[in-house]
């Protein structure tokens, strides 16, 4: 609803219904608590056990409510702006009462809570522990159900709240207003980047839309506001308060539209009469009459009653102006959008001065003023005074060169023409002006190792270069010293290999192989234990069943 961090609206959590709330806190309370009661436990832990339950699902309702009603703005501590436009659409007496009970069940939760635990004090036995529990659940959620109708219509809010356009109320703003099918929507749609409906019948627009454009360099918005029929107040339906509470609120520029061709189904007289039913909103606000739709009927085609009924547009106000537009046709729309966001920036400055807040801004400001040195006279050069002596004296001083300027026009203008930067180096030689030269390569500036007897110097280094490889092509081995070469390492490798094999055959020596001893049978070891004098029977059979 509103552009500012102060109001987010779209931003409230959904509000659940007073059954959906009940199942989430006792089901939360089940599984946050414990919910096994040993034989064993004394009555005091059996207390302490129920106590807590109760306090978990009193903290659980309180802290729900507590967000509901945070969440939700507070009629009396917003923009008047929007406490209106709550009250047009939502009735501010019904809201009102609506959160005033969701604070009283929140109060009852909390004495319910505060109650049961001063008698769970006094509970001697785990039965009545538990009947002191189970009531004081079941008083918070008889209170909570109660709430379902406050619940549902807070629900109902908050769905129509993050439905409602962006309005800041203390931005720059244009606010178009009249009968309904004069053209507004249409205008709204040429000066921003809003894409309202528009159709060839009334009351199109049923509420409030925004649009954004740039106007010096700054950010405005134009509210195109719901069409307003000319009877008493007390008559008007929720449309037509939305913006009537708009031109009541919101300091802006006020553009009403009149139909000069009466397509939209008021004469011009009708819709001038709109004008001044209105016209106590529009105090103290720059108001500018834009006629509309020129394309089908020109005002010069206007009967002279209707010229009167618009010159009498004029009577009471400071200052009114009339602009003519055509939508369709894309005439005078940006004059009328330009001559509103004037007449709105003079009216803030108007404002701030009679207010007196630029005199306090000036008083934080300290202008120099800068005062020329004697000592100090004006530098100028030697050629602008002979051209200025020349000119006096008559004579016409013709240059012998181009400026920049000139050249630049010459050659196709600014963005074709390209300066030329080398044409004025002064160097040795002119030819050197245009060398393709780089500053800098491998990290390394070209200029510091230039050397203008580099070339003396890479002949001296080319011709010991030359030299060297002479030197080593006659130290180069012939092909009967490389054969005889590679046979001698050829009986060196051989001879390597037959000593590796030779100590390998020496160590295979070295080490005798143990032969296996035979093991003795179970006769042989029968006999030696009888001439032991030991007892052998069953010896075979326990070697045998050993395996």
């Amino acid at each position: 609803m509103s552009a500012q961090p102060l109001y987010k609206f779209k931003e409230i959590a959904t509000v659940p219904g007073a059954k959906e709330l009940v199942d989430i806190i006792l089901s939360k309370t089940q599984r946050k608590t414990p919910t096994v009661i040993h034989a064993g436990y004394k009555v005091s832990r059996i207390r302490s056990f129920y106590m807590r339950k109760i306090k978990f699902c009193q903290t659980a309702y309180h802290e729900k409510f507590a967000a509901i009603l945070q969440s939700f703005p507070r009629l009396d501590d917003i923009h008047p702006f929007y406490a209106d436009l709550c009250n047009v659409l939502y009735d501010r007496d019904h809201y009102k009462l609506a959160l005033g009970q969701v604070n009283a069940v929140r109060n009852i939760c909390d004495n319910v809570a505060k109650d049961y635990v001063r008698l769970m004090k006094y509970a001697d036995s785990p039965y009545k522990c538990k009947m002191l529990k189970r009531a004081a659940l079941g008083r918070m959620c008889t209170a909570v159900r109660k709430l379902q109708a406050s619940l549902a219509y807070l629900e109902e809010v908050r769905q129509h709240l993050a439905r409602l356009p962006a309005i800041n109320p203390t931005t720059r703003t244009l606010i178009l207003t009249g009968y309904p099918n004069v053209g507004k929507s249409s205008f709204m749609n040429q000066v921003s980047n809003a894409n309202v409906d528009v159709q060839p019948y009334a009351f199109t627009t049923k509420s409030l839309f925004v649009g954004h454009f740039d106007f010096n360099y700054t950010r405005w918005q134009v509210i195109d506001t719901p069409g307003i029929l000319d009877h008493p107040l007390e008559e008007r339906n929720t449309i037509e308060m939305t913006a009537i509470t708009a031109l009541a609120h919101l300091q802006a520029s006020i553009m009403y539209f009149v139909d000069v061709s009466g397509n939209c189904g008021w004469t011009v007289k009708e819709q001038v009469a709109l004008f001044k039913s209105i016209r106590p909103l529009f105090k103290n606000k720059p108001v500018l009459v834009v006629l509309n739709k020129i394309d089908v009927k020109k005002v010069e085609d206007l009967s002279a009653e209707e010229k009167a009924a618009l010159e009498s547009m004029k009577e009471g106000m400071e200052q009114l102006d009339f602009l003519q537009t055509s939508c369709l046709a894309q005439l005078g729309v940006d004059a009328a959008k330009n001559s509103a966001c004037e007449l709105l920036l003079a009216r803030r400055i108007q404002t701030k001065v009679e207010s007196r807040k630029a005199d306090t801004i000036t008083n934080r400001l300290t202008v120099t003023q800068m005062q020329q040195r004697a000592d100090r006279p004006a530098c100028i050069p030697p050629g602008v005074l002979k051209e200025r002596e020349m000119k006096v004296s008559g004579f016409d001083s013709k240059r012998d060169f181009q400026t920049e300027k000139e050249l630049q026009e010459e050659q196709g203008g600014a963005g074709v023409y390209s300066v030329d930067l080398k044409k004025r180096f002064m160097l040795a030689d002119d030819d050197w002006k245009y060398d393709v030269v780089p500053e800098f390569f491998d990290g390394k500036n070209v200029a510091d190792f230039i050397d203008p007897d580099i070339d003396r110097r890479l002949r001296e280094l080319e011709a010991e270069e030359a030299q060297l490889l002479q030197e080593e092509g006659d130290m180069d081995l012939d092909d009967t010293d490389w054969k005889a070469t590679q046979k001698l390492l050829a009986e060196l490798h051989s001879k390597m290999e037959q000593k590796r094999l030779e100590n390998r055959l020496r160590k295979s020596r070295n080490s005798m192989a143990v032969p296996r001893r035979k093991g003795q049978t179970t006769d042989e070891v029968d006999e030696k234990l009888g001439k032991l004098g030991y007892e052998t029977e069953g010896v075979k059979a326990r070697a045998t069943a050993r395996g």
